[in-house]
């Protein structure tokens, strides 16, 4: 009761000095505040005192109740923290929610439908909780796994191309101009521009700069998720690019871009190993110039 009579004194600018430090130093402060704040700009329409007063002398007289100044506090309150619950809910279904995966970092979390993703480094994605079941869409930058569960289709949106299932388990990579899309159970439906292509068990397809490759896999589950990076005919700055969100590390390349493309796989947990394949390769130095930055040069 005591907080409560704290809480209406305060919204009424009508605590004390030694109660509002008080009152201040509780651990709901904050909360408050930000509901204070967010009503203050609430506005209602002008009233219109002329019609008010008319209406009020065309009834006939009634004792008026007295209501305790106390109660109309704690009226206010309550009004103000149902307003709350309101916004509170309004945040958690109808605005997106955001899930990244930092450099040097993988993100694992489930969707309102429990489907499964794991986000690669330096990934995010986006989605709504509100009405989840009936519109399963979400937008992916970078590259994300997904075991999506039984249920209505399911989209995953890139700025490169769609990937569209009902139920299954696969993997997406949109980086720069490059569109990887690889089925490990069920089927998948991809558009990339004007292309539409189906992908079974075991298929992959790839585009870029509007070239299209279509390969056949065998592993159960991305390379990366057991800590290896896989590259299949990618450029050296591409395959760079990556080692820098694995590691979290900066990389300046001082040598002329190979025109040579890389198939192969790196390890994503011993950068030393990885430096040392990628400099025999393409015959370069790696030299570390700092803890986080490494510098290509060539022999």
């Amino acid at each position: 009761m005591k907080k409560n009579r704290l809480l209406a004194k305060w919204l009424n600018n009508d605590l004390a000095e030694e109660d509002l430090a008080e009152f201040k130093a509780s651990p709901d402060f904050e909360k408050y505040q930000k509901i204070k704040n967010y009503t203050e700009h609430l506005e209602v329409d002008d009233l219109d005192e002329n019609a008010m007063l008319s209406n009020i002398l065309k009834q006939k007289k009634v004792t008026q109740k007295v209501v305790p100044l106390y109660k109309k506090w704690m009226f206010r309150a309550a009004a103000i923290f149902v307003l709350a619950l309101g916004i509170t809910f309004a945040l958690k279904f109808f605005v997106p929610q955001t899930q990244t995966a930092n450099f040097g970092e993988k993100t694992t979390f489930s969707l309102p439908d429990n489907s499964e993703v794991v986000l690669n480094s330096g990934s995010e994605i986006n989605y709504k909780k509100g009405n989840w079941d009936n519109n399963r869409h979400l937008e992916l930058k970078g590259e994300a796994y997904f075991r999506v569960s039984k249920g209505r289709r399911f989209e995953v949106q890139t700025s490169l191309g769609k990937v569209s299932v009902l139920g299954t388990q696969f993997n997406v990579k949109a980086r720069k101009n490059r569109f990887d899309v690889v089925c490990y159970e069920g089927r998948v439906k991809v558009n990339y521009g004007n292309t539409q292509i189906l992908l079974t068990h075991g298929q992959s397809v790839s585009f870029e700069n509007g070239k299209q490759t279509r390969m056949r896999i065998r592993s159960l589950r991305p390379e990366w998720m057991e800590n290896q990076i896989c590259f299949s005919k990618e450029n050296i700055r591409s395959l760079l690019d990556e080692v820098e969100r694995q590691y979290n590390i900066t990389i300046e390349l001082s040598a002329k871009d190979t025109t040579s493309l890389f198939t192969g796989k790196l390890p994503s947990k011993n950068l030393d190993v990885a430096l040392q394949i990628i400099s025999t390769t393409y015959h370069l130095e790696a030299k570390k110039v700092s803890k986080n930055k490494i510098i290509f040069d060539e022999k």
